[in-house]
Parts: structure tokens; sequence; C-alpha cells
């Protein structure tokens, strides 16, 4: 009886890890009011670690994908629940930290996948050369691969704030003032500090945003009740692509 093989083992797929689905509450905040609720949550919460080194702020600069055709934009203008944004991000200006990020909102859920990018991979891929991806070991990587491959993502918008943010352990309690949120149009160079930025909100001096697990504490609810903000499904890309039409 002639001898069979052993039929050779499939190499397992990596599989991506399940999203980790977060509440986010967002409000326009007024200066009078930012006052009041920084003393109290610097009492009662902890500084994240970035500002704590910072002198109590950082600065954040996002670069936003989308498709040739605007789909993130339209869907959010459209009030789209099944949606997602992509951006790559970098902190006060350096280039040691550079994020790829993808936010994922269901429902007024939201959840965030990154990787780490080098210099040359994140030059790459503002550049429209995405095949590095491939070669990552993260799944994620080659979840973003297909993204840019089927949607033909570019570089649309430069997003720049200064954060201040606190935290709380207990349901990964987390609130932080967006100031002065600025765009530099139609600029795309995500290194670029010379090109001129444009303020965008004009009605009030920021956005203060909540986010957190299962549910709120209660001290935290009451710490964050401030006299006059506006809750509002607000979103810094569209803010700052509003210039554009």
């Amino acid at each position: 009886m002639a001898e069979t093989k052993p039929r050779a083992r499939r190499p397992k797929r990596p599989r991506l890890r399940p999203l980790s689905y977060r509440h986010e509450l967002k409000y326009f905040l007024n200066r009078t009011d930012y006052e009041l609720l920084s003393r109290r949550l610097r009492a009662a919460m902890e500084q994240d670690k970035y500002a704590r080194i910072n002198g109590g702020e950082y600065f954040i600069r996002s670069l936003y994908f989308d498709t040739p055709w605007d789909a993130a934009l339209q869907e959010k203008l459209d009030g789209v629940d099944d949606r997602d944004k992509v951006r790559i991000r970098i902190y006060n200006g350096r280039d040691d930290v550079i994020k790829l990020e993808r936010k994922h909102k269901d429902n007024g859920y939201i959840a965030k996948q990154s990787i780490t990018l080098s210099r040359r991979e994140c030059d790459a891929l503002c550049g429209g050369n995405y095949s590095f991806l491939l070669k990552r070991p993260e799944p994620f990587a080659r979840v973003m691969f297909a993204e840019f491959a089927t949607k033909g993502l570019k570089p649309v918008v430069i997003v720049d704030y200064m954060r201040e943010a606190y935290t709380f352990t207990t349901e990964d309690v987390r609130v932080t003032f967006d100031k002065d949120i600025r765009t530099a149009y139609r600029g795309v160079s995500l290194f670029d500090f010379a090109q001129p930025t444009y303020p965008v909100v004009d009605d009030y001096a920021m956005v203060m945003e909540v986010k957190f697990n299962a549910y709120l504490p209660t001290f935290i609810r009451e710490l964050i009740q401030p006299v006059s903000s506006v809750r509002s499904a607000i979103s810094k890309y569209c803010l700052c692509r509003k210039f554009e039409f």
C-alpha cells in the first residue's frame, strides 16, 4: 500500500483583535466654563503623562485621508452611523512617534485601531506608496493596505490643536480640552510647520471631549457639568474642511 504524505498545514491567518468600543461625548466650550472645569478636573483627576511632561498641554497634528469623492466627509455630513476616518497623527512636531490610525464610529460608540510608523514609512504613505504595509507583521497593517488600495485614499487636510488631558482609571475615563483648533486649508505637508494655518471655531474657545467605557462615574459627570456648554456631534475633520466649500 502506497505511503501517503501528511498534508501540509496551512499557516494560520492573523486575526484582528475585536474592536474595543467606547462612549464619546463632545461639547463646544467657552473660556469661562473651561477655567471652571479645568480647576475641578485638576483637583480630582490625573493629567495624562504627555500633558505632565509638557507643562500641562501638548500639540497634536493630524493629517486626514479621504477618497477622491470625499466619502468620509460626505458620510459625516449625511449622519451615517457606521463610518471610518483614517489619519496620521504626530505630537509636538516630532517624528519619533507617528501613528497611522483608523477611527470607527458605530451608533454613537467609537473604536480606534493604530500602528506606529517610521518617518520613512510616513513619507511613503503621504506620497501615495502604501506597499510597505504588506510587509508589516501587524494584521491591521494589511487591513490598511486594503483600505488604501481599494478606496484610493489620499491626504486631504491637516488638523492642529493644543490638548489638555485628564484621566481616571475606573472605566478608563479621559477628559480632554482641545484648544486653538486650526487647519492648513489645502496644505497637506505633515512636517511643514511654516505653512500658514487658520482657526476654525468662531463662537467658542475650544472643544471638550469625554471618553469612557461602559459608564461615566457619577462624580465625574457632576464635575463636567458646565454652565453654558453645547453638546454636539463635533468633527474636527469637518470643521477644518468647511473652508473648501
